[in-house]
């Protein structure tokens, strides 16, 4: 499933193959984007740049056009030469940018808008994004303090909110709080500043391996699955998510799952060597609420 890591990629190849080069033609099957194309062409525009904020993908053409979109849970852009067979059929194509050497292919893009540089300031939720791990710039004292600010709420549901740390999704979530021995279902009033601080740094280590560019300036758009543990084997290849019902990998314990928050997402966790909070436990210096002494395994 899309998540930050996979949007970076994206991004990255898109613009080694579209980037500050004049598109040669634009088509799409989106009602919305056909409308601004016919009023304001996209052919005869150059692309820019192409970013990744988030789970959000942007391509900035010139004279003030920005393509926005959002893979949810099956999206994703591909790159093709011109002329290459598609991978996919082309019902499930929702945008084509093309250019003399390649075209990138967006199928079955839920969505998919087209602002300016103001529109996207004043009319999406971009702006409200909080801080992501693969942006140059990351503010990890930010991010941690947002985490700090939403102490009623359970922590796996804190790091999928976009407004506190942008880019985390369902696999990671559950990656983060089990290598940080936390309890995916921990309020986090019930954590101490080196928990959290710990959530963020791992967060930031687990995206940023998994984004490394090892093409050799091919361009490259899939560098195989994610991977949270240091196993050569693809079946090893993460701790706990996916793998109810299984052994866990450090502590032999059943790995648990359960449905999480308002949207009941699927949180994975191992119940020994993540247990919740214990409420009796002694204060730690420079927080408010006590927590259970244990080394953080991150």
């Amino acid at each position: 499933m899309p998540e930050g890591d996979t949007i970076f990629r994206s991004a990255r190849a898109l613009e080694k193959a579209l980037g500050r080069k004049v598109v040669t033609e634009f088509r799409t099957q989106l009602a919305g984007l056909a409308s601004v194309h016919d009023n304001a062409p996209v052919t005869g525009r150059t692309v820019e740049r192409v970013e990744s904020r988030g789970k959000w993908l942007l391509i900035h053409f010139s004279d003030d056009l920005i393509l926005v979109t959002h893979m949810l849970m099956s999206g994703s852009w591909q790159i093709y030469r011109r002329g290459e067979r598609w991978k996919r059929g082309r019902a499930r194509m929702r945008v084509v940018i093309a250019n003399e050497d390649f075209e990138a292919v967006a199928f079955d893009v839920p969505i998919a808008r087209f602002y300016t540089a103001q529109t996207l300031q004043r009319n999406s939720t971009i702006p409200q994004l909080g801080p992501d791990p693969l942006r140059e710039g990351f503010s990890s004292d930010e991010a941690t303090a947002r985490i700090a600010a939403r102490e009623d709420e359970e922590i796996a549901n804190v790091l999928l909110n976009q407004r506190v740390i942008a880019g985390l999704g369902n696999v990671y979530k559950s990656e983060v709080c089990f290598l940080c021995g936390v309890s995916p279902f921990a309020r986090v009033r019930e954590l101490s500043a080196e928990q959290i601080a710990s959530l963020v740094s791992t967060a930031e280590r687990l995206l940023s391996v998994n984004v490394k560019d090892e093409s050799g300036g091919q361009i490259v758009t899939y560098t195989g699955a994610r991977r949270t543990t240091h196993a050569s084997d693809p079946g090893q290849r993460l701790w706990v998510y996916g793998r109810r019902g299984r052994e866990c990998r450090r502590c032999g314990a059943v790995i648990l799952m359960r449905k999480q928050g308002a949207a009941s997402r699927s949180t994975y966790w191992c119940p020994q060597c993540q247990p919740l909070p214990d409420p009796q436990a002694e204060p730690v210096a420079g927080w408010s609420t006590p927590i259970r002494r244990r080394k953080v395994g991150c």
